[in-house]
């Protein structure tokens, strides 16, 4: 795909929907060290169609994040004064997120599994991009963040994708979630700036068509990633795939839940922040403080 050339230019404004005043914090927890995670192989609600799924996603956490916080940082310097603040908030909070999921994947070794050949796509998806333009790293970020944000608000907004699970791991996943919607707009207004010399035309194109790309080969890779470790605990076959099917489409349905906000991505005038969620994120940050203090939940 043919990129338009980026004029470089003295760091000025952006005209962005993220909420005055919006601050992003990175928060340091550790999860699964000293209460420790369930023995429960099947940590999600006893249900190894579920536990595959996350424990994949998570696998693809501590190399991507990586990737996204080369490709955010390549343009940092360059950008508005707010927008670099928010891009190292960012960045702390992505580091922190891998070395939480890094710890997470771990338990997946320790139950057994061999993880290789899911690594070994990882590895491969991210070697693509290896001598890329940087604003087509910059945008398959963005695209990707994107993803991270719209499963983040289900995660949030439906206790049912946790019903039953490990409640430390499940308080990972919604900590992950919050800061996530946190941070939401880094990518899509460091793309914006990176990109303010374009026309909106030429911005539409490359995100419309990166975005196809991409949602193919993530729910592509999901889905074999997590047949992967299936077939290791000889679940094979028709079956197991129809019950993965229905985990994705019918309950709790995570890929069916996100197909509106995914169709917005390429509505024109869109932007993250176009849906203010941060109440999710004041919920989630009650919920959580509750539960260390024993305390009700207030918000």
């Amino acid at each position: 795909m043919n990129m338009p050339q980026i004029v470089s230019a003295e760091p000025a404004t952006i005209d962005t929907p993220t909420p005055e005043g919006h601050e992003i914090t990175p928060r340091d927890r550790r999860f699964g060290r000293e209460q420790g995670y369930d023995s429960e192989k099947y940590w999600q609600n006893g249900d190894p169609i579920a536990t595959a799924f996350y424990n994949c996603l998570s696998l693809t956490f501590p190399r991507g994040e990586a990737f996204f916080i080369e490709s955010v940082k390549e343009f940092r310097d360059h950008t508005p004064q707010q927008l670099q603040k928010e891009i190292r908030a960012f960045v702390q909070q992505e580091v922190i997120h891998s070395r939480e999921h890094l710890a997470l994947n771990r338990r997946v070794e320790e139950n057994g599994y061999d993880t290789s050949r899911i690594e070994q796509r990882i590895t491969e998806s991210l070697a693509m991009t290896k001598g890329r333009p940087k604003i087509t790293n910059l945008a398959a970020t963005m695209i990707l963040e994107h993803f991270t944000a719209i499963m983040a608000q289900q995660f949030l907004a439906n206790p049912r994708h946790w019903k039953d699970s490990d409640e430390e791991t499940a308080d990972l996943w919604r900590w992950h979630a919050l800061e996530e919607i946190e941070h939401k707009g880094v990518a899509y207004d460091t793309w914006l700036y990176a990109t303010r010399n374009w026309s909106r035309w030429q911005r539409w194109k490359v995100k419309a068509l990166m975005m196809l790309v991409i949602t193919r080969n993530f729910w592509g890779n999901r889905w074999n990633d997590t047949l992967d470790l299936l077939a290791q605990d000889g679940m094979t076959g028709w079956p197991v795939k129809l019950k993965l099917l229905k985990f994705l489409l019918i309950e709790p349905g995570i890929a069916r839940a996100i197909i509106i906000p995914w169709i917005k991505f390429f509505l024109p005038g869109f932007h993250p922040w176009n849906e203010d969620d941060r109440h999710l994120i004041r919920r989630a940050e009650s919920e959580y403080e509750s539960a260390i203090t024993g305390r009700p939940a207030t918000a």
